[in-house]
């Protein structure tokens, strides 16, 4: 442990990820505005790189076991310790309501998980701090419970959006052993969460903002020919809730007079069916699949192109974007910005005047893309309108502050 033991301690999934990169920028970000933390992870980091960003965290990193039978001894030892803290009895009880409504592996996983954290915290710790609304708040609110001290949680998508509502509710309200509060990153999700909650004050709408020291300054732009070869990126992983299986049905509809190339940065589940489908379409030789990178790689990418690409739709299991940082980060370089208009998207972007919101199905993307590429004038004006509302209304600093605030007065109520 630090020589001082931190009052707060912060639960994520994994450490470090690539693709939560709003993450590593707020627990950086509250280090440097004074917070001292350790970081808490159920997971062991499975990507191959790191952002710079992962390396300015000075706290430790502690894995709780990513499965209980990998660690029996672990687990064994801390819920023993567990068993003889004052909320282990209600933290158990209201550990089995939810397992009767959702009876699942993950679910007896997550309370030996909150035996080992609770176990091994410091004594000095008097907050808890969850990044996503499901299984780490889970895991935070049974540890909480157990150790008698408070926790908040910060929400984002796939966790607001695929959750139940009662598992949503029970962790918003004081009866049930609540979150002192909830920070999420959205309007609507901030919105959908106040009606769960007994105290709609309980939930902040907090955007995560972009930090733009971390940024080189806006690329000078030299406005491309309309016929000129356009170069598309985009950023996001492979899976169904990004939309890049119809973006590349949309690519097979461009046609033939226009000299484009994708490239993509990112992993995920569906790569495989992706490339195939990109084959079967016979739009493969001019796609990059460029594969997950750390954050100064996509900047380069993203000052090389002409349009940022981020197709979002409504996945069928309900899970969707939030805010995408990309979208920001697209926005820092001047780059101007095709999305769609999913959950909070329009938070950042108004289509026509910061970038374009298509409809999601291929023609209405192939018919866009198009309409940027011919126009490139009108697509640098709207870029620099992003550029602008970002610089005025996205930047980390007053989220951060906010945030701060909220932790502090966590960690005050306990003492």
């Amino acid at each position: 442990m630090t020589a001082t033991a931190p009052k707060l301690a912060v639960l994520v999934k994994g450490w470090p990820r690539l693709s939560e990169t709003f993450i590593a920028q707020e627990l950086v970000a509250l280090q440097d505005a004074g917070h001292q933390f350790d970081i808490w992870s159920l997971r062991h980091p499975t990507d191959t790189k790191r952002h710079p960003l992962h390396d300015q965290f000075a706290g430790q990193v502690h894995y709780l076991p990513e499965y209980l039978f990998d660690e029996p001894q672990r687990v064994w030892n801390a819920r023993h310790r567990a068993q003889h803290m004052p909320g282990y009895a209600e933290s158990y009880n209201v550990w089995r309501q939810d397992l009767r409504r959702d009876p699942t592996h993950n679910r007896i996983r997550r309370f030996g998980q909150a035996c080992v954290l609770a176990a091994e915290l410091p004594e000095a710790t008097q907050g808890l701090y969850a990044h996503f609304m499901h299984t780490p708040s889970s895991v935070a609110r049974y540890a909480a419970i157990m150790r008698a001290i408070p926790w908040s949680f910060s929400a984002h998508a796939k966790d607001i959006w695929t959750s139940p509502d009662w598992e949503k509710r029970e962790k918003l309200q004081a009866k049930t052993h609540g979150a002192q509060f909830g920070a999420t990153c959205t309007a609507v999700g901030a919105d959908h969460l106040r009606e769960l909650a007994d105290d709609r004050g309980r939930v902040d709408l907090i955007y995560h903002g972009l930090d733009l020291t971390r940024f080189p300054t806006p690329p000078n732009r030299i406005q491309r020919a309309p016929d000129s070869p356009f170069r598309m990126v985009s950023v996001g992983r492979l899976v169904e809730k990004k939309g890049f299986d119809r973006l590349i049905e949309a690519f097979a509809l461009l046609p033939a007079s226009l000299d484009w190339h994708w490239t993509h940065i990112g992993g995920g589940s569906l790569g495989d069916a992706l490339t195939g489908q990109a084959n079967a379409a016979g739009v493969a030789d001019r796609i990059t699949w460029q594969g997950p990178c750390d954050q100064p790689e996509v900047i380069q990418a993203m000052r090389a192109a002409d349009l940022f690409v981020l197709p979002s739709r409504i996945a069928a299991d309900g899970d969707r974007d939030g805010l995408p940082n990309v979208l920001m980060e697209a926005a820092s370089q001047l780059l101007p910005i095709l999305s769609t208009p999913v959950s909070a998207i329009p938070e950042f972007i108004e289509s026509e005047t910061h970038g374009v919101l298509s409809n999601d199905d291929p023609a209405s993307l192939a018919a866009a893309m198009m309409a940027m590429a011919s126009n490139p004038e009108k697509s640098a004006q709207m870029a620099d309108a992003a550029y602008h509302r970002l610089i005025a209304e996205f930047r980390m600093d007053p989220g951060i502050a906010r945030l701060s605030a909220r932790l502090n007065a966590l960690c005050s109520d306990a003492a």
